[in-house]
């Protein structure tokens, strides 16, 4: 009973950290440090989903849950079973089961679903998008509407609207392709995925819905400061300025947008040069590595 009782403090823990998370500003000025702790809690909060139940089911063995799945594993070989453990008890080892099935199974219709609307994107741009000798390495879409977005995959595509560059100068065109290739050089569409997976499997948390529209927010954050590292603020703040200003934006789905969350607030945000404390940043990745390592020992020990 001690091993369950641990996940549900990790489960409770994942939540409480969450909404630290969630209310804390300093995230916004660590973007990376934040993303960090969110895919901490993702993973905490799934494995713990997990080995709940199972812990529950396998209370008769009085071992870590990764040591009493192979002692039940080798009773099961051998046709025996100890004291006290029922069918119920099966019934709640083959929960945690179902619920891991539920995880991978969402995460790889995910990936699926992602690979797919990239793909289609892809051809559809190879089709209507043209090469410009005065953007290089990005395509240009024929569209009045504001548009600038990352296509992520093996093969990248960097795309804006005609829109945009009667939008935007020279200065906020260089700084938004750089924000564009950030989402493409770090990944951020996997950084995404874990948590789209999860609100499909655990839909009844409604604080694992805003975990994910909090990490969409820090990717643009992210990928905003790699902008700002090369750019300085001005030209950035000024292309989301016009962005806020334009409406109307378009993002297709498995892309990466420039203009879609936030806007307002990242300016803000980009107005204010200082970073948090480093301790904070050092307190906040103690208690992500904490809050991972429980489960995961769980598991292992």
């Amino acid at each position: 009973m001690a091993f369950a009782v641990h996940f549900g403090v990790t489960m409770l823990a994942c939540w409480l950290v969450a909404r630290v998370l969630s209310r804390s500003t300093w995230t916004w000025r660590a973007p990376r440090v934040a993303i960090v702790c969110w895919q901490a809690v993702g993973l905490a909060l799934g494995l713990s989903a997990m080995g709940l139940p199972m812990a529950l089911g396998l209370t008769a063995y009085d071992r870590s849950t990764g040591g009493a799945l192979l002692a039940l594993g080798d009773d099961l070989a051998h046709g025996t079973l100890p004291v006290g453990l029922g069918a119920a008890h099966l019934g709640l080892v083959g929960v945690g089961f179902g619920i891991g099935a539920v995880l991978l199974t969402t995460t790889v219709r995910s990936i699926n679903a992602a690979v797919r609307a990239q793909r289609r994107h892809r051809d559809l741009l190879s089709l209507v998008a043209r090469k410009d000798p005065t953007i290089p390495g990005a395509l240009v879409l024929d569209h009045p509407s504001a548009a600038a977005y990352c296509l992520p995959g093996v093969r990248p595509r960097v795309v804006v609207s005609a829109g945009t560059l009667d939008l935007l100068d020279r200065a906020e065109l260089d700084a938004v392709l750089t924000h564009e290739r950030a989402h493409a050089q770090e990944r951020h569409d996997l950084v995404l995925l874990p948590f789209t997976a999860l609100c499909r499997a655990l839909p009844w948390f409604g604080w694992v819905r805003d975990a994910h529209e909090r990490v969409a927010l820090l990717v643009e954050m992210r990928a905003d400061d790699k902008a700002r590292a090369v750019h300085a603020e001005a030209p950035l703040a000024g292309a989301l300025r016009r962005f806020a200003a334009a409406g109307n934006r378009i993002t297709p789905a498995g892309a990466l947008g420039m203009g879609d969350r936030d806007l307002d607030v990242r300016v803000r945000r980009l107005l204010v040069a200082d970073r948090p404390p480093r301790v904070v940043g050092a307190v906040a990745l103690a208690v992500a590595g904490t809050l991972v390592a429980l489960p995961v020992s769980l598991f292992l020990s």
